[in-house]
């Protein structure tokens, strides 16, 4: 017995022994480190935090502004060359008709084209042709019958200009097959440019290929004015060339990490400053509506770039002194909470791990250097409690020391309590005081007026959509005509809805309220024509709201078939296709509302037909009064109690099917999301305190599971088994300076019972 209760002596030694790789050290360790990293980061990140010469905010705006630009321009040649295919190949089912009754009726039903012209592709011969004169010796018509010989391409006229020409093939049996070509020029599509903004489309090179907001030399009087424009365009050279040569990178490389909302590649450039002002500039590559899908504006390799001078602001928000006291003031106070971790907690268990090992190798001769305060002092009273017995003291007579409660009274979790008070008190002002950002936050001039422009923009991006759709239900109706069959009618109703996603029910309806044809989902129940108002309609406009409540509005177009008295063509428009086009980042919430102010889409959740809030509503009010012969957008920003509000509001202004609708596009966005200094600098103030409380609740915490409550729990079979409990096995929890501290307390309290053995047994000899 004695042999084998040497084995598990030695057992005990040899895990007593072993390399301390947890306890007390790594969480100390960890919070000196995490504090120093959090000084550093902090006299570094609030010390970047003051204003530069140009706000991130109007930055990141700009480059906004040109990705509106390149969306905008890539639905408008994407659209076009689809309307020019589906009209000729609704052309070509029907019956041949001359070229110029084509061109007649593609003139009256789209306006969008410079020049359109019929050419036999077997002579070359031109048939027709309407508008500017297209270039149809650029053509070779040799080679259109390739794999991307009606792709629609580029050309240089002579005077320096581009043209885009898209293609279509007129076919019918038995008559030479026709080719239908439309021009057009590389201008936006109804972007809302301001004052002082430029915006060019550039090639993969970085030529300018058409530009706008910049006066001609010739339109300006002054001499300044000329130097002016002269410093533009010498800008926005430059700008292109940059822009191209970032355009060529791969989308995934280009953005930084986190940033989205955008596919292609985009970005924003600085430029030189002249009499206080900057050039500043985004750009924005043509991309498809989702990542790595492309069509056909993306393979011409187009670039937007949008160019703006911006007052240069020499103000600076706080420099570098704050994020450096703040450090210093986190070096002083994470000193002394590790300091006192150290003196008070590390220190004192490490003095109970070797005041415990050498008892366990029976040195009893000095007596037990017991520490000041907490469990380390209760335990350090049991050792020496124990070495006494271990001699040859009774357990009665080996008692604590006068005055010894006193020690342990002051635990180790209290030294961890305020050690959690001593970070919380650098923390918890970064958190809730200091760097506050209020009502009086300077917002730049220039992002009111970005806020309104893309809100105008946008506003004008939804109205063409819904010209656009009136206008192919114009086109179906017109080749329908009056002696098309059922079976027909669906067929072409199939064909356009497939091409153009945006309807969800397109039907031919007769003057009695009878479905001819239909294509999609089950139509929307309208109310039949009387017979003598309006020529038997089913709704007075080009284009309708048919309900007034319900889960979502339903919005039809209308064009009547000619030639079948009062039957028309009716297409219901899906409302999430109206949604996607609001979906633009950097404007906040955003919402399409009728003239009663009622909503009808948005880019986030909302309720059909809900009022706008108050303030909003007076916006879109008086954003609708007309200035002049039209009404204008406009933009403001609000300050209250709540903070600060950036918003925007365009009514939809232009010809057009959806002009007489009065719908008003509104958005509003908190200031708080942008970059701007104040909100920078309040973010990363805050930021830093978020990261003293974490790293403080993290390795406080750690060392109270680890170390403070295992020795909590330690504290009290130590002073059982000195007061006489020799039954109580101690073991550790983990390999630790606590854990190695029981398994010495484990020896003894072995060696207490082989002694109390040695001792019973000449007693028994003797009975």
């Amino acid at each position: 017995m004695a042999a084998s209760s040497a084995k598990r002596r030695h057992k005990v030694r040899r895990r007593a022994d072993m390399s301390l790789l947890g306890g007390i050290r790594p969480p100390i360790a960890v919070l000196s480190a995490l504090l120093l990293s959090l000084a550093g980061i902090t006299a570094l990140g609030l010390g970047r935090a003051s204003q530069g010469s140009v706000p991130e905010a109007v930055l990141t705006s700009q480059q906004r502004f040109a990705e509106d630009g390149a969306v905008a321009m890539r639905a408008s040649i994407d659209e076009s060359a689809t309307d020019l295919t589906r009209t000729a190949g609704l052309f070509s089912a029907g019956e041949p008709v001359s070229p110029d009754a084509v061109l007649d009726k593609i003139g009256s039903v789209y306006q969008k084209w410079m020049g359109t012209a019929v050419v036999e592709i077997k002579s070359g011969r031109l048939l027709a042709a309407r508008g500017e004169n297209v270039p149809v010796t650029a053509i070779d018509t040799s080679r259109l019958s390739a794999k991307d010989g009606l792709t629609p391409r580029m050309v240089r006229l002579q005077n320096g200009e581009t043209r885009l020409l898209a293609l279509a093939l007129l076919s019918w049996p038995d008559r030479p097959q026709q080719l239908l070509i439309a021009s057009s020029s590389l201008r936006f599509p109804g972007i809302s440019l301001g004052q002082f903004r430029s915006i060019a489309v550039i090639d993969s090179d970085g030529h300018i290929l058409s530009s706008d907001g910049i006066p001609e030399p010739e339109q300006v009087l002054t001499d300044l004015q000329r130097d002016g424009v002269k410093r533009s365009n010498k800008e926005l050279k430059a700008f292109s060339k940059v822009a191209a040569t970032k355009a060529a990178q791969h989308p995934l490389t280009a953005k930084e990490p986190g940033s989205g909302g955008f596919p292609g590649v985009s970005g924003s450039l600085l430029g030189s400053s002249f009499q206080g002002d900057r050039s500043i500039a985004g750009y924005a590559t043509l991309t498809g509506p989702q990542p790595g899908e492309g069509t056909v504006a993306t393979a011409l390799g187009l670039t937007v770039v949008a160019m703006v001078d911006v007052a240069v602001d020499p103000t600076r928000v706080a420099g570098p002194l704050f994020g450096l006291i703040a450090a210093a003031a986190l070096l002083l106070i994470g000193a002394l909470a590790v300091a006192l971790l150290i003196g008070t907690v590390q220190r004192p268990l490490l003095r109970l791990f070797l005041e415990s090992r050498r008892l366990t190798r029976g040195d009893l001769a000095r007596p037990v250097t017991v520490p000041k305060y907490g469990e380390a002092a209760r335990i350090g009273q049991a050792l020496e409690r124990l070495r006494r017995q271990l001699v040859g003291e009774s357990a009665d007579t080996a008692g604590p020391p006068p005055g010894s409660s006193r020690r342990g009274r002051f635990g180790t979790r209290g030294l961890i309590v305020v050690c959690g008070v001593l970070l919380l008190a650098w923390s918890a002002p970064m958190l809730l005081l200091f760097n506050r950002a209020d009502s009086t936050v300077a917002v730049p001039e220039q992002i009111i007026s970005d806020q309104r422009e893309r809100t105008d923009t946008l506003s004008d991006r939804v109205r063409r959509a819904l010209n656009e759709g009136h206008a192919d239900l114009v086109s179906v109706s017109a080749l329908i005509g009056d002696r098309t069959s059922p079976e027909d009618m669906k067929k072409v109703l199939e064909r356009t809805r497939t091409e153009h996603l945006r309807y969800r029910s397109l039907y031919v309806r007769s003057a009695d309220g009878a479905i001819l044809a239909r294509a999609g989902e089950s139509p929307h129940r309208l109310p039949a024509g009387d017979g003598a108002k309006d020529n038997d309609k089913p709704f007075a406009q080009p284009i309708s709201v048919l309900n007034s409540s319900g889960k979502e509005p339903v919005i039809a177009g209308y064009a009547e078939i000619p030639g079948r008295g009062g039957a028309a063509v009716i297409g219901e428009f899906r409302i999430d296709f109206i949604n996607s086009l609001l979906k633009r980042p950097g404007l906040g919430q955003i919402r399409v509302v009728d003239g009663e102010h009622r909503v009808l889409a948005g880019n986030t959740g909302y309720l059909a037909f809900q009022k706008l809030p108050k303030r909003l509503d007076e916006l879109a009010t008086g954003t609708s009064q007309k200035t002049g012969l039209t009404a204008r957008a406009s933009g403001v920003m609000y300050r209250d109690g709540g903070g600060v509000q950036v918003a925007g509001a365009a009514p939809f202004v232009g010809g057009g099917a959806a002009k007489e609708l009065g719908w008003t596009v509104v958005s509003w966005q908190p200031a708080a999301g942008l970059a701007i200094p104040e909100y920078s600098l309040q973010n990363r103030t805050v930021l830093a305190g978020v990261l003293g409380v974490t790293a403080a609740a993290a390795c406080l915490g750690w060392l109270y599971i680890v170390v403070v409550r295992p020795l909590r729990e330690l504290a009290v079979k130590a002073e059982a088994l000195a007061a006489g409990d020799r039954r109580t096995v101690l073991f550790p929890h983990h390999h630790d300076e606590v854990g190695a501290v029981a398994r010495s307390l484990e020896l003894v309290r072995q060696q207490l019972q082989e002694q109390r053995r040695h001792d019973s047994a000449p007693l028994a000899g003797r009975n």
